[in-house]
């Protein structure tokens, strides 16, 4: 598993916590499954993000 913001592996025992306050603004940018950088567009009603391999996340 990969951080979904800064695309680094989860359980590298680095600190996360600034990545997930800003998660709790923005969208992602990589596949937390992959770490595949993901087409992300943002809407006033909330953003889509593309994964090529694993496809649409929704927010």
């Amino acid at each position: 598993m990969y951080c979904d913001r800064c695309g680094e592996p989860a359980a590298s025992g680095g600190d996360h916590a600034a990545c997930r306050a800003a998660r709790a603004m923005e969208p992602p940018r990589y596949c937390g499954r992959c770490r595949r950088r993901m087409v992300v567009q943002v809407t006033p009603v909330g953003w889509t993000a593309r994964c090529a391999e694993h496809g649409d996340l929704r927010g």
